[in-house]
């Protein structure tokens, strides 16, 4: 079963979604351990260039996963959910989707901003151009500055969000006792409308 249907998510819906979050996961987790880094130390540097590449590798699963999303619509949610929550369901969604692409977005704004020029080489093997940095942010570091803002307060942003997010399908297990989460780990709940 690789497409959605109204009642679940078919094969390739869940590979995206466990796929992203697990990279997504590890990312923050990574930059989180590299913040308090000595920026200088070879292994540093590693260690930024494969937050770079995964970086890169999200934001490429992102927009695949936002044309498969579209040509291939959600399930609906469970008819007894309130209007509220589910309102809140499609919000959290979006804000998901929205940061899953401005965080690497804001990652590569603030490498290019650098003035150190470090180049971003994907996985030791394809150099990534920089970015043109508009003129109106000011100096380099100026602009390094305000996108290094916007990538840590989305990261922290995106951190809430996910929380939200596991509770709700926690909630949504466990007390609502419905089939949100479990149509996230099997296609089962796809093929009941197959």
């Amino acid at each position: 079963m690789l497409r959605n249907t109204s009642t679940g998510y078919g094969t390739i819906a869940i590979a995206f979604h466990w796929t992203m979050a697990v990279l997504i996961i590890g990312m923050l987790a990574l930059g989180i351990y590299m913040h308090e880094l000595p920026p200088t130390e070879p292994a540093t540097f590693q260690l930024y260039q494969l937050h770079k590449s995964t970086g890169f590798v999200v934001l490429a699963l992102a927009a695949f996963r936002l044309v498969w999303r579209l040509i291939n619509p959600a399930p609906q949610l469970p008819s007894g959910m309130h209007p509220l929550e589910k309102l809140a369901a499609h919000l959290g969604h979006v804000g998901l989707y929205l940061l899953i692409f401005a965080i690497p977005v804001t990652g590569w704004f603030m490498v290019s901003a650098s003035p150190w020029g470090i180049p971003t080489i994907l996985f030791n093997v394809l150099p990534v151009p920089h970015l043109p940095i508009p003129e109106a942010l000011g100096s380099k570091d100026q602009a390094e500055a305000f996108f290094k803002l916007l990538h840590e307060y989305g990261a922290f942003l995106l951190i809430g969000l996910i929380v939200v997010h596991i509770a709700a399908a926690l909630k949504h297990h466990f007390i609502a006792r419905d089939e949100t989460l479990k149509r996230m780990v099997s296609t089962a709940s796809a093929k009941s409308n197959s």
